[in-house]
């Protein structure tokens, strides 16, 4: 989840000073963040024109809100559907390993699945009133990716039965960097 974008939807409700809406995104996600994270993330969205400066409360803390087009992309974002992309670490080490001549595949995969399965003995289903819903979401979604991960590791291991290591390839790309000159 972007810290940027849920920032932007909680200032939409009023405005906020930073140590409050790290209390806020704590309290409505169960996910701690930095104090420092959020107040570089309003540095970055007061640069992009996606909020403003709106006085300071009775103890002199700088209050932000978002601009007109603060609130429309914070809108817009959540009613976005979101998917996970990009460069996924654990696959690519996987993969990696089974190229690798000498690489214990096996203890790869054994430590992968015992990291996975100390993680949800953490997780807990206490849901003791409305506050704790949030939380309850994101453990839910949390417990859900670990348990597709432990099936997608079984699968990993039927496929890495397929795979055989292999040398560098003699074949040599065009171009590189420069040798440094031994002066």
């Amino acid at each position: 989840m972007s810290v940027r974008q849920s920032l932007l939807a909680i200032l939409d409700r009023g405005a906020c000073y930073g140590s409050q809406l790290r209390a806020e995104y704590e309290r409505r996600t169960g996910v701690a963040v930095n104090v420092g994270q959020v107040y570089t993330t309003l540095e970055r969205l007061e640069r992009d024109g996606l909020v403003e400066g709106a006085g300071v409360d009775d103890e002199a803390r700088v209050l932000w809100q978002p601009t007109a087009a603060g609130r429309v992309e914070a809108r817009t974002w959540l009613t976005t559907a979101s998917l996970a992309e990009g460069r996924d670490d654990v696959a690519l080490k996987i993969a990696l390993a089974v190229t690798l001549p000498g690489a214990d595949v096996d203890a790869v995969l054994s430590a992968q699945r015992a990291a996975v399965r100390s993680a949800l003995g953490e997780l807990d289903d206490d849901v003791d009133d409305a506050d704790a819903v949030p939380a309850a979401i994101v453990r839910a979604a949390r417990r859900a990716k670990l348990e597709a991960d432990l099936r997608w590791l079984d699968e990993v291991e039927r496929l890495t039965a397929l795979a055989e290591p292999f040398a560098l390839s003699d074949e040599r790309p065009r171009r590189g960097r420069p040798a440094r000159s031994a002066v």
